[in-house]
């Protein structure tokens, strides 16, 4: 299909012979050789840090400065990617990223690690993934259309979760067991062959309509004004955002629940590593059942069911050590999450033009990812001052707010913004 191609927003679902394509397929490897690569590495991080270091406000700084990128450099990055080939500028990050993990593992193997070099790897990917995850999604309709991408975003967002969250945390907690630089040695490797992959995407995907003599500055004021000027994209965002600041106050201190036999939970990392797995068991699922789910209750209900898996995720350590009932809660949270994810990011692609699709992800993602870093902070503050199940309570509370909202996500608003392009 020509780049930038846009069917009719009537053309929303594909006849269920319809194929998604090679260059689908090759992309989804690399995809997820990927995220494979970032799940290993996320969670050896922490795991990582835990050997220099057993303070919350420490180890939560690694997720700070790791999802700080969104907050200071998005916006900038989706200009960027509306002007470049949006798979040289996936190429590049993922060079990047192989890079910055190589070099702590070195040093680690060496006997020289220390926790500066992994606020050093952390920052540095966290800016690489700003970059390879606004140009991935700007990427995705001109490779498959619009009028399917609810199936590509779930077969995606499938290999994509189960590399990144059920292969990869087990795999790196028994990496880390085993030696502690071959888990980051294996992410390096990883993000290597997935760049093997992605050379295999043949094809130029710039945008058309390129900004010309504008400058990044207007291109900037675009892409904010497109998703702040639309009711249904910016409740989206600011309910994502909400969500992501209770997430990512609770992963980093989570670890400091969960690990260690002074811990809460008493698990080892392997162990820790297999807890992760459940949660993305429940996304994998989730992801083939989105479609589905939204033909059977339309996506206004989907949509609520998922804030109310999230709050349980968020919220069970509070009131349990338990690690079944937590685990069982993970599952369900990883489920309806992603639910979630496969409903709006087929929309936000849906109604945005093609040489806007950089600008949006990076605007959209600025108010909903921007407030990571701040939840990472928040997380390491409220686990020093008032203990780890406080922050458990407290960012459940911040999730079941997201509820009000939810209420303007009818059926009718989301069909009608559709229908009009959110023009």
């Amino acid at each position: 299909m020509p780049n930038g191609y846009r069917p009719p927003v009537t053309d929303r679902r594909p006849a269920g012979g319809e194929r998604l394509g090679r260059p689908f397929w090759t992309l989804l490897t690399s995809s997820g050789l990927s995220n494979l690569a970032d799940g290993v590495f996320k969670l050896a991080l922490p795991l990582v840090a835990i050997r220099y270091t057993r303070s919350p406000a420490v180890i939560a700084g690694l997720e700070l400065v790791r999802t700080l990128p969104w907050l200071l450099g998005s916006l900038h990055v989706g200009a960027l990617t509306d002007r470049l080939d949006r798979r040289s500028v996936m190429l590049w990050a993922n060079t990047a990223r192989a890079v910055l993990v190589a070099v702590p593992a070195v040093a680690i193997g060496v006997d020289a690690g220390s926790v500066g070099l992994l606020y050093i790897a952390a920052v540095g990917t966290g800016m690489a993934e700003v970059f390879y995850d606004t140009a991935a999604q700007a990427l995705l309709p001109s490779l498959v259309g619009r009028g399917r991408l609810d199936r590509a975003n779930g077969r995606l967002y499938a290999v994509e979760l189960g590399a990144q969250e059920f292969v990869g945390p087990p795999l790196a907690g028994a990496l880390v067991a085993i030696a502690v630089a071959l888990s980051f040695g294996t992410s390096a490797a990883l993000w290597v062959v997935a760049i093997i992959f992605l050379l295999a995407v043949r094809g130029t995907f710039r945008p058309p309509g390129e900004p010309g003599g504008a400058s990044i500055r207007s291109d900037i004021r675009q892409g904010l004004a497109f998703v702040l000027g639309r009711p249904t994209l910016r409740t989206m965002a600011v309910m994502v955002g909400m969500t992501n600041l209770a997430t990512s106050a609770v992963f980093p201190v989570l670890v400091l629940f969960a690990v260690g036999p002074d811990s809460a939970m008493g698990l080892t990392e392997p162990q820790f590593g297999l807890l992760f797995a459940v949660l993305a068991a429940g996304g994998v699922i989730g992801s083939f059942l989105a479609e589905w789910a939204q033909r059977r209750i339309g996506r206004s209900r989907v949509l609520t069911i998922s804030i109310l898996g999230t709050v349980g995720y968020v919220a069970v350590p509070a009131v349990t050590n338990q690690v079944a009932v937590i685990a069982a809660a993970m599952f369900v949270g990883g489920l309806t999450i992603m639910l979630w994810n496969v409903t709006t990011v087929s929309f936000r692609q849906r109604v945005t033009p093609d040489h806007l699709l950089g600008r949006m992800n990076s605007a959209y993602r600025l108010v909903a990812w921007g407030t990571r870093p701040l939840g990472a902070a928040l997380g390491g503050f409220l686990g020093e001052w008032i203990g780890l199940r406080g922050v458990f309570a407290i960012m459940g509370l911040v999730t079941v707010a997201t509820l009000v909202p939810n209420r303007s996500l009818t059926e009718q608003n989301l069909r009608e913004a559709e229908s009009q392009g959110e023009l």
